[in-house]
């Protein structure tokens, strides 16, 4: 009874080990996410798809990268609450080539390479590894010096999408490089100095009032010229009039505009006669 007793228990346990290292040897990995089995601390070279597999317990681990396109995004401290990018951090500040101090708000889009996901282990680390030592490293390196070569009013009024493609252009081979698909940089904000920009709206208020003055000007100097032409022209009117008039020009201008009544008043020689009506 004794010794039956005692192997009811021996199985009871036995049986319990081997669930409880079934459930422990059981992995599962998500949707839009694969997973890197790391043995003893070393990658296996053995990439796990989306779904329920089984590993050693306690000598394996599985590192897990997103596949999906992530976002690496720059922005204030007030807005990153509200913010839906997956990684998020502060704008970068640099300086115009002629000394502007500005701060740059933008947003890198990309995602992770699945069949590189065991080189990124080994070589790099786990997903906020790549993120901090790839994405952001690279990515606010670029965004602080490419500005450096425009001047402020160049930023201020310049093709910002001409700098993301610059941006984007230094990012891609190194992101490749390191397993990394780069899909997309953007700038979202140039953002200057409370001084810079009253010293700008300024400038704009000035060159209104200038370009104002210059079109009054110019609508004085027209109206001058105007009453020339109309002065001249009436002078030169007068003085061929002057010209072409002739006391027979007269007398006939005068029959042709005669109506066939007698003035009641006319003149013979200087005597001034009252004709009766």
């Amino acid at each position: 009874m004794e010794r039956d007793r005692a192997n009811f228990y021996s199985a009871f346990w036995a049986v319990g080990l081997i669930v409880l290292l079934g459930i422990f040897s059981i992995r599962l990995v998500g949707p839009g996410t694969v997973g890197v089995v790391v043995r003893l601390g070393k990658p296996t070279g053995r990439i796990l798809s989306p779904g329920a597999h089984l590993v050693f317990p306690l000598v394996d681990r599985v590192v897990r990268f997103s596949t999906k396109k992530l976002i690496y995004e720059t922005t204030s401290e007030e807005k990153q609450k509200g913010s839906r990018a997956d990684y998020k951090d502060y704008p970068v500040d640099t300086n115009t080539k002629d000394g502007q101090q500005v701060d740059i708000f933008y947003t890198v889009r990309f995602s992770i390479d699945p069949t590189r996901a065991g080189w990124i282990v080994n070589n790099i680390g786990d997903e906020n590894a790549i993120v901090e030592k790839i994405v952001k490293t690279e990515s606010r390196v670029w965004a602080r010096n490419i500005p450096r070569k425009y001047t402020a009013e160049e930023l201020y009024t310049g093709n910002v999408q001409g700098i993301a493609t610059e941006i984007e252009d230094k990012l891609r081979a190194k992101f490749e490089e390191n397993g990394v698909v780069l899909d997309a940089v953007g700038i979202r904000e140039i953002k200057f100095t409370d001084q810079y920009l009253n010293a700008i709206e300024q400038k704009q208020i000035e060159a209104v009032r200038v370009e104002t003055a210059k079109n009054k000007a110019e609508q004085a100097k027209y109206e001058k010229e105007a009453k020339i032409t109309m002065a001249e022209a009436q002078a030169k009117e007068q003085e061929l009039l002057r010209q072409t008039l002739t006391p027979e020009l007269i007398k006939k201008m005068w029959v042709e505009k005669w109506d066939g009544k007698l003035p009641q008043v006319v003149s013979d020689q200087g005597v001034l006669l009252q004709l009766p009506q």
